[in-house]
């Protein structure tokens, strides 16, 4: 029974479903009624306080008859006397009876509510009551709980037991159902409206119902647990939240959704949310009343109140109410519990709450916002300020779904926002963006293409921002932008303005409400253009995991757990080459990869938890030979912080959703973000295995490849240039510079190589590399701090002269830059070995001090020292810029 108002508009939408309206929680459960012994003594219960209502008149010392026209908060139809005619007792029964009241009374009905507050207040045991229930149309019958002192402040904040309400009794539905549910219910939470409730309803079975005859109703209330019961049979459970933690002691989630609370810290004065025992932990007292009508029954069943069902009046009649407390722990009431198999399983009796998952912590970046991208984000509109149009989304040959903007006759400008006159999708809500997290290397970028010019060509193209309700803004030229360019018709184009920039020009970026890009105001008739990739958002370097990929992490060695093997590295095919292969014997077994140092790895354990947004964990397959159990499951098991948490599933469940076929190569992708809330702790991973299910993969063998934890998307933003791997890069070219050849592709004989880049020097001194296209540039700025340059090679034919010194040189900007370095001066420090393949690896931050403009590199080479190479002939692969 509530003791405040609920929202009516919600209470109506869920009128098709009488099961989950009002008070009464969640949907109907039907057990074997019969598995219980109902005739069974309460064990271990000692009791402390009854009303067996023998006597003549109702105890006073017990109860409290409230006196009120309230309705109860829930827009009920009945007024709340002290009359004998509305409660009374007879021979040995409590009867509540709700009457028509008089003519021209406040309320059409009248009845009775009865309290024991500060008679008879209880914290912890079993609370019992055995009744006979009223029928009919509009009643609402209700033996419920209160806090005495309401400790986390008003209703519901500090908890509210609903231990049996039913409405509408034997009243008969539309589909021909009897309506015959009791439910048990706990209300807590914020604030009304933003209090929530959580219960089950319950039906016994073979259609007998609560309202022909007497039935027992009981809680079992101990420290952090309620249990409801119907006559012996426990039907529902709810508990106290559980809060999940990862390895460093942040909450991450919840291994159990129960109740919680929020309230004011008496100290701090902070609004806080609990996830223990709160607010069920304090003293209540109990309600026993009999309403008409109101929120809850009016809405649901044949709706309304039936006059002709309280015509000579509804009884609620109540054989007796017992309190009892847990002799063996009354601080906690914890021991005397009475439970069935089931009763803490979600599928049957547990219930789960409303509680708000913890936020995940922090991974300390900014991150960022995507405003338009293939669509709008749901809170930024596309918007005309003041030209009367409506921005329209439209498709793109070249880029697909774009937004296109146009100016008519009326002066406006266009662009996006955030402020709330302007959002008119239901779910969206103003959000402004606070960049300053990103203030160093953030930026405001979009591509545009102008379909049509202002009809003057004149026109300057403007970029305008402005933080919350335009306190701040700043307006500039587009060719003000990163890029420097002008508007050219019919071209996309990028337009790149750093945050430095716009806040140095006045702009606080903490509240970014609207951007917009526009030809200067009175001057943009005629112009239609297109937007398209809006964001606010800076080039992280999210952290990356590779378990294998041609080789081995030394961090993380190949682990047979349990069955004596050792896992290999072989040759598969050309496209995958070096790989890890893993064989089951007769000994159960799980494989896969470990950092643990007790099985020999480095102890490293990785922290994804910066990866829950977007982040996988992905590998690539190939049976060799399948267990010689055929019904044998295959599963992804991973663990973290020494097994203090792990998540078991089956490869099926992967986003391609494939299962296992023998001899072909397949990829498994898992959302790390779904392994967190199966109850992975993704701060310290040390563990990651594939396997059939244990004591079934005798006989299996499985090779894997690319297997790696990481951020697609966000290591795409963030990621370096590839200037050759099977190929040149995109507007790159492999390059002589000066020796009339032309380097070509060929196939290596090292499978783990395939197509590389061959350069042969002859009698013209020349150098050779890698050639970026007229007016293209890399920026490697963001990869600063970790960035590489790294590239393999293998020299086929040594040159002539013996005196030859290899090396590496790149350039930018139109050779306005450059740095060369002997190969020996790389990080493995090594010289160029006739016949093999070796790395090189030269750290940006190295090239920067060394005099590199890295924001446009657009040469790099490889070469014998000049006019010392001829008959030099050697080969290039994986050549690329990025994190180390």
């Amino acid at each position: 029974m509530k003791s405040a108002a609920i929202n009516f508009s919600k209470l109506v939408s869920a009128m098709s479903v009488a099961l989950l309206a009002g008070c009464g929680g969640s949907a109907e459960t039907e057990t074997n009624h019969q598995s219980v012994d109902t005739t069974a003594p309460v064990a271990d219960w000692q009791l402390v306080w009854s009303d067996e209502f023998d006597g003549e008149n109702i105890d006073s010392s017990n109860w409290t008859k409230e006196v009120n026209c309230e309705g109860g908060g829930n827009n009920e139809k009945q007024c709340y006397t002290d009359s004998d005619e509305n409660a009374f007792i007879s021979d040995g029964m409590l009867n509540i009876v709700a009457l028509p009241a008089a003519e021209g009374a406040e309320k059409p009905y009248t009845s009775a509510r009865l309290n024991t507050k500060y008679k008879a207040d209880f914290k912890y045991g079993r609370i019992e009551m055995r009744a006979k229930l009223p029928s009919g149309q509009g009643s609402w019958p209700a033996f419920w709980m209160l806090p005495t002192d309401e400790v986390y402040g008003g209703w519901p904040k500090s908890g509210e037991i609903d231990i049996v309400e039913a409405v509408n009794l034997k009243v008969a539905n539309e589909d021909g159902s009897v309506e015959s549910n009791i439910h048990g219910t706990l209300h807590y939470g914020r604030d009304w409206p933003n209090n929530v409730s959580s219960g089950k309803a319950y039906a016994l079975p073979d259609g007998v119902n609560p309202a022909d005859d007497f039935h027992t109703y009981a809680i079992e209330w101990q420290e952090g647990e309620i249990r409801w019961y119907m006559d012996g049979y426990l039907y529902a459970t709810q508990r106290q939240s559980e809060v999940r933690y990862n390895s460093k002691d942040e909450a991450v989630g919840l291994k159990h959704r129960g109740w919680f609370a929020e309230y004011f810290e008496q100290g701090s004065g902070e609004l806080v949310t609990h996830w223990d025992t709160a607010p069920f932990d304090q003293q209540f007292h109990l309600i026993l009343n009999l309403a008409v009508g109101g929120d809850w029954p009016e809405n649901v069943n044949n709706t309304g109140i039936d006059a002709d069902a309280f015509a000579a009046g509804q009884s609620f009649v109540v054989d007796y109410v017992r309190v009892y407390e847990c002799a063996s722990n009354p601080d906690t009431g914890r021991g005397c519990e009475t439970v069935r198999p089931g009763y803490d399983n979600l599928d049957d009796a547990l219930v789960e709450g409303e509680a708000p998952v913890p936020a995940p912590p922090s991974s300390g970046a900014a991150k960022n916002l995507t405003i338009f991208d293939n669509e709008l984000n749901v809170n930024w509109a596309a918007w005309d300020c003041c030209g009367g149009s409506t921005p329209e989304l439209v498709e793109d040959s070249e880029r697909g779904n774009v937004i296109e903007f146009l100016v008519g006759e009326e002066p406006t400008v266009n662009g996006f926002t955030s402020r709330a006159e302007f959002l008119t999708d239901p779910q969206a809500q103003p959000s402004p963006f606070d960049a300053s997290g990103m203030l160093e290397s953030g930026y405001v970028r979009f591509n545009m293409k102008v379909t049509s010019l202002p009809s003057d060509p004149s026109a300057p193209w403007k970029f305008k921002i402005e933080s919350v309700g335009a306190a701040t803004a700043v307006e500039l030229d587009l060719t003000a932008s990163s890029e420097g360019a002008a508007p050219v018709a019919g071209e996309w184009q990028t337009y790149t303005f750093t945050l430095q920039q716009l806040a140095d020009a006045g702009l606080d970026i903490s509240a970014i409400d609207v951007l917009m890009i526009f030809p200067a105001w009175g001057t943009g008739e005629g112009a239609v253009y297109l937007v398209d990739d809006v964001e606010i958002a800076q080039d992280t370097s999210l952290p990356e995991l590779t378990l294998f990929q041609d080789s081995v992490n030394a961090d993380w060695p190949l682990w047979d757990c349990c069955g004596g093997s050792t896992p290999v590295e072989v040759s598969d095919d050309a496209e995958h080459g070096i790989v890890a292969e893993f064989a089951i014997g007769e000994a159960p077994t799980v494989m896969g990869f470990s950092t643990r140092t007790d099985v020999g790895g480095a102890g490293k354990p990785f922290d994804a938890s910066a990866l829950l947004d977007g982040g996988v964990l992905q590998f690539e397959m190939k049976v060799v030979s399948m267990p010689n159990d055929p019904a044998a499951t295959w599963k992804l098991k991973v663990e973290s912080d020494n097994a203090a948490s792990a998540v078991e599933v089956d490869l099926s469940t992967a986003n391609e959703g494939h299962t296992p076929q023998a001899g072909e190569w397949q990829t498994y992708t898992f959302n790390l973000n779904t392994l967190a809330q199966a109850g992975l702790d993704p701060s310290a991973i040390d563990v990651v295995m594939i396997f059939p299910a244990w004591g079934t993969g005798n006989g299996a063998v499985y090779r894997v490849d690319n297997a790696k934890i990481y951020h697609p998307e966000a290591n795409k933003s963030a990621s370096g240039l590839s200037l050759f791997k099977e190929e040149a890069a995109e507007q790159w070219q492999i390059w002589d510079c000066c020796g009339g050849s032309t380097p070509t592709v060929e196939t290596d004989e090292d499978a783990a190589h395939g197509k590389v880049a061959q350069f042969v020097i002859g009698s013209t001194p020349t150098v050779m590399g890698f050639l970026a296209d007229d007016g293209v540039y890399y920026d490697a700025s963001h990869l600063l701090e970790s960035g590489v340059v790294r590239f393999d090679m293998k020299i086929t034919s040594a040159p002539s002269n013996p005196d030859a010194q290899w090396l590496f040189k790149i350039e930018s900007n139109d050779a306005s830059a450059a740095v060369e370095l002997a190969l020996a001066d790389s990080i493995e420090g090594q010289a160029p070995q006739a016949g093999e393949w070796q790395t090189y690896t030269f750290s940006l931050q190295a090239l920067y001090d060394a005099g590199l403009d890295i924001s446009a590199i657009d040469v790099l080479m490889v070469f014998p020292s000049w006019g010392l190479g001829e008959g030099a002939v050697y080969r290039l692969d994986n050549v690329e810029i990025d994190n180390q």
